[in-house]
């Protein structure tokens, strides 16, 4: 994890959603704490999904590839002011989003409870280095076959599952 990502400000919340407490980020991950985070599905206007692959430097599956851009919601943030500086920060761009579904994911690593959002946009995106290694648009496809071949975050995979079920 970045040395200062490691710093922010997270809210801890419980299972309806109530911030219960403040904790750093590293607090959060050490102690698989719950938390929100956002989800985003960008497709481009042929309906391709941008897919990347995080960086090392990632303080949960680092290296995996990701079918969402998002990312942890800051203590005292909501979901709608998360998401556009979540989309500004990792693929540089503004970019309209679309409110989808609420989402919870709980393993080993992560404890989050999320909200999915869907984006069109065709690039060409500035991708933030520490966060992003490379990224390409794939079709659906393409990406569900990469699925079962190599390492995907296992909430981004299940957003996209959840995602087709409702909407394709």
């Amino acid at each position: 994890m970045p040395p200062l990502a490691g710093n922010e400000l997270v809210d801890v919340i419980d299972a309806n959603g109530n911030t219960v407490r403040v904790v750093t980020r590293q607090q959060m991950r050490e102690n698989n704490l719950p938390h929100r985070c956002t989800y985003v599905l960008v497709f481009n206007s042929r309906g391709e999904l941008f897919v990347h692959q995080r960086t090392p430097l990632k303080d949960v599956y680092p290296l995996y590839w990701d079918v969402c851009v998002g990312g942890v919601v800051t203590a005292g943030e909501s979901f709608d002011e998360s998401v556009v500086r979540e989309v500004r920060e990792e693929i540089g761009v503004d970019a309209p989003v679309e409110k989808l579904f609420p989402f919870h994911y709980q393993d080993e690593r992560t404890f989050a409870h999320g909200m999915v959002y869907r984006a069109v946009h065709d690039g060409p995106f500035r991708l933030q280095p520490e966060e992003v290694l490379h990224g390409e648009f794939a079709s659906l496809a393409e990406v569900l076959r990469r699925i079962e071949s190599q390492p995907f975050c296992p909430d981004g995979v299940l957003v996209l599952r959840t995602y087709l079920q409702k909407y394709a």
